[in-house]
């Protein structure tokens, strides 16, 4: 059974790598408004947060929270990205779309 679990995540990590692309932060503006994007660290792994999401492990989440590998986006950053012209890889989690700026 332990076997089967790992083939499903890693099922979950290539389908979620195969969603994921690049927008600009100007495309995800109605998902800012209704409070549906949370940043990710440039220095972690988009999809691993991502099948964390997927998977509703409170317990990493909260971590990656505390560690601010993961945030909140305030006002402040969305609008350095908005007139920065930000790109970012974004993968959506229903309801959440995560991001991550491109460097």
């Amino acid at each position: 059974m332990r076997h089967q679990n790992i083939d499903s995540t890693s099922e979950l990590r290539d389908r979620l790598n195969r969603e994921t692309a690049k927008i600009s932060w100007h495309d995800l503006q109605k998902h800012y408004a209704a409070g549906n994007v949370m940043g990710v660290s440039d220095k972690a792994d988009l999809i691993q947060i991502a099948v964390a999401f997927h998977f509703d492990d409170r317990t990493q989440v909260e971590k990656w929270l505390d560690r601010g590998t993961l945030f909140e986006v305030d006002d402040s950053r969305a609008l350095k990205w908005y007139t920065n012209r930000a790109e970012h890889w974004a993968v959506v989690i229903p309801p959440f779309v995560l991001v991550q700026e491109v460097k």
